[in-house]
């Protein structure tokens, strides 16, 4: 039995012209460019600001947010070569299916579950609390306990209709709400700035101090391996934030799954990753540093739901709430679309590769979609946001997401030593310490999550092991294709 059997970048690319299986290229690099910042710029922006300058960093929260953006571009460089040397749907599964093998790549697509349909999932809850706010809808809308949040469900069955019906009309629309939801956060940091208090930036490194930590599960992985003694501010406060800070820009790797619906892959998909993290930390950056000028970090209202309201009202400025709260309805609209169009492209490739039902990966005649696997991806969003409580299971993206970077970071290292003749249209300079740095700084990252967080994980990866060996393992296209002939250009591994 083989289970690190490794599927050729030369097969994966030539599966993409499959007629039941083409996608049609339509994206440029703005349309990824506007899918990136789509997916980043969400609640983050309108929330960790004020809170993590709060609980952790005070002013220096600016630097946090450099020190997060840094990490991502770390593992942005690694997305982007890989993507410009394997244009295919999938991100870091075909990625991984190249590199370490079709048991990591079912792993890491069973993963990256956690990070884009319960993100989705978990954002749609969101977005339905923000629209009835913002409009004063009826409160049967958002459901409780007891009952389905409509809302939620109405947005995600319309987003899904969306997608089916094209990914250029998706990157239209998407684009057309990142300008919304950017200007409104240029809007948040112009006016801001007339309300900045210099007073408010002293000290900017506040002194450290113990931090109150958890027990038991609740407590960090770091905390239960070495007892350490968490602290807030100081040196330490600025990593604790940027650790938290970090999963705002959650989301910038969906614009690998995209490689094989562009014109120009090779060129513009390194582009829409690196331009997208370039903008969203500038952004990130500029709206830390008017909020916490605005209001002293230590004032109790940066610690919110909606610390930039706060602070704008605790100017004289009530009125600019409701454009922030139309600027996240704005951003979080995209997320949603932008999380569940990436679900759909790595479950498409992982049913063109047999490791799900094969006929799950039919091409729309006519949109040129995945239209079965975006349908299904639609309604099992719809249901786990409608449905299903989702306060603890949110922390699980994190984590999921960590994990793929980790691998996506590793993997660059494995196919330049064992593929050193593919060409690369973009490299990852000083290779192997860009994705060595890359891989400390999602483990770094990983540990600051609690041991709860790391149990859930385990079970679900042992959830998804269950499902490889029942199903995956004798249906996959690449297992069945060795019994017979190896296809050129794939390794021929040594099967017991």
């Amino acid at each position: 039995m083989d289970l690190f059997r490794t599927k050729s970048v030369e097969r994966s690319i030539e599966e993409t012209d499959e007629p039941e299986h083409k996608l049609r290229k339509e994206l440029s690099a703005w349309d990824l460019t506007f899918f990136g910042v789509g997916v980043v710029i969400g609640t983050g922006i309108f929330v960790l600001t004020g809170q993590q300058a709060h609980a952790n960093a005070g002013p220096a929260i600016v630097i946090s947010f450099i020190v997060a953006g840094i990490a991502c571009g770390l593992a942005g460089l690694c997305y982007a070569e890989f993507a410009s040397t394997v244009p295919v749907a999938g991100s870091a599964y075909t990625f991984s299916y190249a590199t370490l093998g079709e048991l990591i790549a079912w792993i890491i697509g069973w993963d990256l579950v956690l990070e884009l349909a319960l993100g989705a999932a978990v954002v749609a809850r969101g977005w339905s609390a923000y629209l009835q706010d913002l409009f004063g809808l009826p409160t049967w809308l958002a459901g409780d306990a007891a009952k389905p949040d409509i809302g939620t469900i109405a947005i995600v069955l319309a987003l899904t209709v969306i997608g089916v019906l094209g990914t250029k009309l998706s990157g239209r629309f998407t684009g057309v709400l990142v300008i919304i939801k950017v200007a409104v956060v240029s809007f948040v940091v112009i006016a801001g700035l007339f309300f900045i208090k210099w007073s408010n930036y002293q000290p900017f490194v506040p002194d450290s101090e113990p931090a109150p930590g958890g027990k038991g599960a609740d407590q960090t992985l770091l905390q239960g391996i070495f007892g350490v003694d968490p602290t807030a501010f100081g040196a330490y406060g600025i990593v604790a934030a940027a650790s938290v800070v970090f999963f705002a820009y959650i989301g910038f790797d969906i614009v690998a799954t995209s490689a094989e619906e562009t014109k120009n892959p090779q060129r513009d998909v390194p582009r829409g990753i690196l331009g997208s993290l370039a903008i969203c930390t500038a952004l990130y950056v500029a709206v830390s540093f008017v909020i916490t000028g605005m209001l002293k970090y230590s004032d109790d209202r940066m610690n919110t739901a909606a610390p930039l309201a706060e602070a704008f009202d605790a100017n004289g400025a009530g009125w600019a709430s409701k454009i922030i709260s139309t600027g996240a309805v704005a951003g979080l609209t995209t997320v949603v679309l932008v999380l569940m169009l990436g679900q759909a492209r790595v479950l498409f490739a992982m049913s063109r590769d047999g490791l799900l039902p094969i006929g799950l990966a039919k091409v729309h005649p006519r949109f040129g979609t995945p239209y079965r696997i975006t349908i299904l991806t639609g309604l099992f969003v719809a249901v786990l946001a409608g449905v299903v409580p989702l306060s603890e299971l949110s922390k699980l993206v994190s984590i999921g997401t960590l994990f793929a970077f980790v691998l996506v970071s590793a993997g660059v290292v494995i196919l330049r030593r064992t593929r050193g003749d593919l060409h690369r249209p973009f490299r990852v300079p000083a290779v192997p310490w860009i994705p060595a740095l890359s891989i400390l700084a999602c483990v770094w990252l990983m540990v600051n999550l609690s041991i709860e967080t790391w149990v859930r994980f385990l079970v679900w990866l042992a959830i998804g092991f269950v499902l490889y060996f029942a199903y995956g393992y004798r249906s996959s296209r690449l297992g069945r294709g060795l019994k017979q002939a190896p296809a050129e250009g794939d390794a021929v591994p040594s099967v017991e």
